[in-house]
C-alpha cells in the first residue's frame, strides 16, 4: 500500500459525455476530486464517485473557490491537478485557469484547436513551473503499441500503404451542440480524428504531404504521407457508414486500420484506457504539449486545405 497522500483534483465538465471516465480514473488512482464545474447542473454522476465534491454552475464562483484553495499554502488543500472535460475550443481558457492555480493540468483531446495556442501555453508552463498534459489514448492501446514496437525495430523498413476508418454514431444532438459547430470543435478531424493522426504520426513519423478529400459536418476524409506510410483516412459521425449489422450487434463504432492489405480492427478496448492515462500522468510520464502539437498542426493544415475530390489517393469508401 503506498503512503502517497491523496492528490486534490478539480474537474470543469462535469455534465459532459467524457467525464465520467475521468472520475473514475481519479477514483482509480486514489485520488479525490473537491471541485467540479458545469453550466449545467445534470452531474448526478459526482454522486457515483465523489458526491462530497463542491460543485459550481458559475466559472467566476468556481475560479474564487479554486484561488481561496490555493492561497491556504496548504498541500492538504490545494488543487494539484485541474481536468478539462470542456468544449474544444475553451481548453487553452481553462487549462491557463489550472496553471494559474499552480496546479498541472490534464486536458481532453484536443488540448488546442490552433496550434499557436500551444506556444502560450507552453510559455505558461514555465511560468508557473507545472505541466500541461493531453488524453492520447491511442498511445496506450496494446495492440498498438506492439504495432509500433514491431515496427520501429524493422532494419530494412518500407513506406506501407494504409487505409484507415474510423466510424462512430452521434444522434441529431452532435449536429446542435457545440461539437456541429466546426469554430468551436475543429471538426470531425479535429473532434473524432485527432487520437488517430496522433498515432500515425508518433509511429510513422512527420508528415511530408497531405490532401482532403471530403469535408463536411458528419464525414471528412483524405490522404496524408508520412515518412513511413501513405495513409487514405476516413472519419464518420454517421450511422450509414457503419459496416453491415454493426448497429443491431450493438456496436456504434468500427475503428479499423489496413496496412499493406491486412486489417487491424480495434473497435474493443479503445474507450478504457483513461485510468492508464492517469496512472502515466501521476508517475510522471504522461504526454504533454510537446508531444500533441504535430497531431494538432497536421490537423489544422488538413481543415484548411483545398478539397480534392477526384484525387487518386481517395479513400476505399469514397470510390465505391
Amino acid at each position: 500500500m503506498s503512503n502517497t497522500k491523496p492528490k486534490n483534483f478539480a474537474l470543469i465538465g462535469a455534465s459532459g459525455y467524457i467525464a465520467p471516465k475521468h472520475l473514475k480514473a481519479i477514483a482509480d488512482t486514489g485520488n479525490q476530486l473537491v471541485a467540479a464545474l458545469d453550466p449545467n447542473d445534470s452531474v448526478g454522476v459526482l454522486d457515483r464517485f465523489f458526491p462530497e465534491t463542491k460543485f459550481f454552475k458559475e466559472f467566476e464562483r468556481f475560479d474564487r473557490h479554486l484561488e481561496k484553495l490555493r492561497r491556504t499554502h496548504d498541500p492538504d488543500q490545494c488543487v494539484h491537478y485541474t481536468t478539462i472535460c470542456s468544449p474544444n475550443y475553451l481548453h487553452d481558457a481553462h487549462a491557463r485557469l489550472g496553471l494559474r492555480i499552480h496546479s498541472h493540468v490534464i486536458c481532453e483531446k484536443p488540448v488546442v484547436i490552433n496550434p499557436w495556442n500551444i506556444e502560450a501555453l507552453q510559455e505558461l508552463e514555465s511560468e508557473y513551473d507545472r505541466k500541461v498534459y493531453t488524453v492520447l489514448q491511442l498511445r496506450h492501446l496494446p495492440q498498438l503499441i506492439d504495432l509500433r514496437t514491431k515496427l520501429l525495430a524493422q532494419k530494412n523498413r518500407q513506406k506501407v500503404d494504409i487505409n484507415l476508418s474510423y466510424i462512430t454514431r452521434r444522434g441529431p444532438w452532435y449536429g446542435i451542440s457545440w461539437k456541429g459547430d466546426e469554430s468551436k470543435s475543429g471538426g470531425v478531424a479535429m473532434n473524432i480524428g485527432i487520437h488517430f493522426f496522433d498515432f500515425l504520426l508518433w509511429t510513422f513519423g512527420q508528415a511530408e504531404r497531405c490532401e482532403l478529400h471530403l469535408q463536411t459536418p458528419t464525414r471528412m476524409a483524405g490522404f496524408v504521407e508520412l515518412e513511413w506510410a501513405r495513409v487514405r483516412w476516413f472519419l464518420s459521425v454517421d450511422k450509414e457508414d457503419l459496416p453491415a449489422g454493426y448497429l443491431a450487434a450493438g456496436k456504434p463504432a468500427y475503428r479499423s486500420m489496413t496496412m499493406d492489405g491486412q486489417e487491424m480492427e480495434f473497435s474493443e478496448g479503445f474507450t478504457d484506457l483513461h485510468t492508464k492515462v492517469y496512472q502515466e500522468i501521476l508517475a510522471g510520464k504522461g504526454f504533454g504539449l510537446t508531444e500533441a502539437k504535430p497531431a494538432i498542426e497536421l490537423v489544422h493544415k488538413v481543415r484548411h486545405s483545398e478539397i480534392l475530390p477526384n484525387s487518386a489517393n481517395r479513400h476505399p469508401i469514397l470510390t465505391k
